[in-house]
């Protein structure tokens, strides 16, 4: 192992880069599981099915970014069908339905996987944009325009939705509906129509994280194999339903990781993420961001 400076350096900037593209794939999850307790494990699944519409918008010559703003309404829609598939189905009938919508959410991952198999089979894919494949020099650094889009798209959407969640009444009942139904619906609330409409948000969030999935990389149909455990390490960090959180949470996983592979190698990198999230569950189990 050769250590340098420079070395530290180089890793530090691409750590705060994929940090922020880690933010950005996992705040759909930040609302869907960390305010809303649902047991989403299909989040990353849903983020690859997005990426993969992506890809068909983008062979039409539209720029994977205004793909991914395009689709949000689509999969906003999506998720309001599929959260009130839950309830009706699980979520309904009582105190099992932790245990039961877990089941559902995999085998919706599992049908999405095969669908995108069926499909578009198992080849990768990837879509082309002129800040695909380049880099901004920064001394003797390039920091690649990809990970910039997604270090943009992650500071806007985390502002956005801090914004979205502290300033309007139907912000505040999506914070409030997993801490006291009883007194939502006080407030004047339906709390299951809050839940379907925040789950709708996680969703069509996801439709932009799937457009930032595949700027960043390839992708394939078992994708989301690789991110369900990175996204649920940012959530599970930063405390539950934490907006600002998730970004600091995302920069601490994606430092550490590169610090890792520079270190230590690209086969100790993925170990990070479950590292973390041992040591947070052991010390502080509401996260480092939260209450």
């Amino acid at each position: 192992m050769v250590f340098s400076f420079d070395l530290l350096l180089e890793a530090l900037l691409f750590g705060v880069l994929l940090g922020c593209f880690y933010a950005a794939v996992s705040i759909g999850l930040s609302v869907s599981f960390g305010l809303l307790d649902v047991p989403h494990v299909a989040h990353p699944a849903v983020m690859v099915l997005g990426s993969y519409f992506t890809y068909v918008l983008a062979s039409y010559g539209l720029d994977p970014i205004v793909a991914g703003i395009v689709l949000m309404p689509a999969f906003f829609v999506l998720g309001i069908l599929i959260y009130r598939f839950y309830y009706e189905t699980f979520e309904k009938r009582g105190s099992e339905a932790g245990v039961r919508g877990l089941a559902f959410f995999f085998g919706l991952a599992f049908i999405i996987e095969v669908g995108l198999i069926l499909g578009f089979g198992v080849d990768q894919r990837t879509v082309h944009a002129a800040y695909i494949g380049s880099s901004l020099s920064f001394g003797d650094y390039r920091l690649p325009y990809r990970m910039l889009v997604a270090f943009g798209v992650a500071l806007v959407l985390t502002f956005a939705l801090t914004v979205y969640l502290s300033k309007t009444f139907t912000g505040r009942a999506i914070k409030a509906v997993a801490q006291d139904e009883p007194a939502l619906r006080l407030m004047g609330a339906n709390p299951v129509a809050v839940k379907q409409w925040a789950f709708g948000i996680a969703t069509g969030v996801s439709a932009l994280a799937g457009a930032m999935l595949i700027i960043v990389g390839p992708v394939e149909p078992a994708m989301d194999r690789v991110y369900i455990g990175r996204t649920f390490c940012v959530v599970v960090l930063a405390g539950l339903g934490s907006m600002t959180g998730t970004l600091a949470a995302g920069l601490i996983l994606g430092i550490a990781e590169s610090i890792v592979l520079m270190m230590l190698g690209a086969s100790w990198a993925p170990a990070v993420a479950f590292g973390l999230l041992l040591v947070v569950l052991g010390i502080r189990p509401q996260g480092l961001f939260g209450r």
